[in-house]
């Protein structure tokens, strides 16, 4: 009888370390691939309102994006996108669903929120912007300009140290990253090594 509470203590510790295991979340999405979609090359810009069903768009988006996308879903906070977001290098974002061009990591930052946040977008006509009470709150929703695609929401005066002092929280599962050129972050160095040159004379 003595090894009975022994053997439940043993059985319990096991199973307490396989939690981790089984509720921690991976770095990269399904099959190894990222989380974020992500491209070599800048898409062609969309010159019109896109427009298609409601079964084109699932057909054309993965179920997350989908959700997000068309029907204002909210990505888990904390979770792998928001981790492959932080440790994105320099380059633009554009939308999942057509391909508009939202934000550039010149405006990205660190708001500890759970979710990628900017503090300005890549062009004011690139997104838009309404009033949201769906949460029971009044709320400033973001959505894409080109495909009407909800992006997050952007919230003001939470005092981050920003230029603008705005927050773009945007869900990153529906962002497509492209990486700036090896030749584009060269152009950049050597203009900030002379500007660091100018203000030491």
């Amino acid at each position: 009888m003595t090894n009975i509470p022994r053997l439940a203590t043993v059985l319990l510790l096991s199973g307490m370390a396989l939690i981790p295991v089984a509720c921690g979340e991976s770095k990269t999405g399904k099959n190894g691939k990222p989380a974020i979609q992500t491209a070599k090359e800048a898409p062609a810009q969309p010159t019109k309102p896109v427009k298609k069903t409601d079964e084109e768009w699932k057909n054309e988006l993965t179920p997350e994006q989908y959700d997000v996308l068309r029907k204002n879903g909210t990505e888990r906070a904390f979770g792998k996108v928001y981790d492959e977001f932080k440790h994105q290098g320099s380059g633009t974002y554009y939308c999942a669903g057509c391909d508009a061009k939202l934000f550039s990591s010149d405006h990205k930052f660190d708001a500890r929120c759970g979710w990628p946040a900017f503090y300005d977008v890549a062009s004011n006509k690139s997104v838009k912007s309404i009033v949201d009470t769906s949460a029971g709150m009044k709320r400033i929703e973001v959505r894409c300009a080109s495909c009407d695609g909800h992006l997050g929401h952007i919230f003001e005066g939470e005092g981050f140290n920003t230029p603008t002092d705005q927050r773009y929280c945007i869900n990153g599962i529906v962002l497509k990253f492209v990486p700036d050129k090896e030749e584009d972050s060269e152009k950049k160095a050597p203009a900030k090594e002379e500007k660091d040159s100018k203000e030491k004379e």
